[in-house]
């Protein structure tokens, strides 16, 4: 038993310094690697508590693609992070009022685990033997908590449009498509046949440039 608990006070350890340093790291390319080692630390004690398979699940979901996503988009966009950071304080308070919700909130559930003690017990059954965990899984997420599953989904679908909808520019220089004229085109307006003679360009008539 004292192995197991060094390695939980390891995980826990470790998995505690690199989220606040998700936090307080002025790179954004090293808040990403910290998270990434966060996730590592969290699917090891998913693996003390013989969840191999959601281990398996946040290393590969979440470190191998949403986290590595995430250093991509850094890295390949021109953010300017002098300015996030002088809006850091504009925004700061709208940030505490959220995170003083999120702790009334893990402060409830806290206490409706301990004041309810068989609703605990309930959803923390023991997995019988013929069952492997990811079954189980199966077994209450898509019976007892579909509608939650679903509501998820919703929201996550809601979080995207917001996010694109968000980004969107709109650059005076940049061609957009027109899909209405492209559901139109027809063999005479899709097709352009064109004799261009040897040692010549074909001029493009939108950017009335020569390209050869």
């Amino acid at each position: 038993m004292i192995l197991p608990a060094l390695f939980f006070y390891l995980f826990a350890g470790v998995c505690v310094a690199s989220a606040v340093m998700v936090v307080t790291a002025r790179n954004p390319v090293h808040s990403v690697l910290f998270l990434i080692l966060t996730f590592v630390n969290a699917a090891g004690l998913f693996v003390l508590l013989n969840a191999e398979f959601l281990a398996m699940i946040l290393i590969v979901v979440y470190v191998g693609a949403v986290a590595v996503l995430f250093l991509f988009v850094i890295m390949m966009l021109d953010v300017d992070f002098a300015a996030l950071r002088q809006g850091f304080i504009e925004y700061l308070p709208v940030g505490l009022l959220v995170g003083a919700i999120f702790l009334v909130e893990l402060l409830l559930v806290v206490g409706g685990w301990v004041l309810s003690p068989d609703v605990a017990h309930s959803i923390t059954a023991p997995i019988p033997t013929t069952v492997t965990n990811t079954e189980a899984i199966g077994l209450v997420l898509y019976t007892r908590y579909i509608h939650y599953f679903q509501l998820a989904g919703l929201v996550l679908l809601v979080a995207m449009i917001g996010a694109i909808v968000l980004t969107l520019r709109h650059k005076p220089n940049v061609k957009r498509q027109n899909i209405s004229v492209q559901n139109a085109r027809g063999k005479a307006t899709a097709i352009a046949m064109r004799k261009v003679a040897p040692g010549q360009g074909l001029q493009d008539a939108d950017a009335g440039e020569w390209v050869k």
